[in-house]
């Protein structure tokens, strides 16, 4: 006779925190210099007064409104941070 109960494998016994990824910002929205307002999953095509984080969050080097643009037959996805007129 065994000793122990047969254990059962389990399958479904792991889970990952959550990444919080995504846009954070919408479109025409204010953002002030060094707001985060997007965290990228993958590398992104930037524009104008946006910089890239080591962990690819985009972020406004300038006081300005947020712009997204979509272009090309690959409809490829830009970002923009359009400065405000002082």
């Amino acid at each position: 006779m065994a000793h122990k109960k047969a254990g059962g494998s389990s399958r479904n016994g792991r889970d990952s925190n959550p990444k919080m990824l995504g846009v954070k910002r919408t479109a025409a929205s204010s953002c002030p210099p060094a707001t985060s307002w997007c965290v990228s999953a993958a590398p992104s095509s930037t524009r104008l007064n946006v910089g890239v984080g080591k962990d690819y969050t985009l972020f406004a080097k300038v006081d300005g409104v947020v712009e997204f643009t979509v272009k090309g037959e690959r409809r490829r996805r830009t970002v923009n941070v359009v400065p405000v007129a002082a």
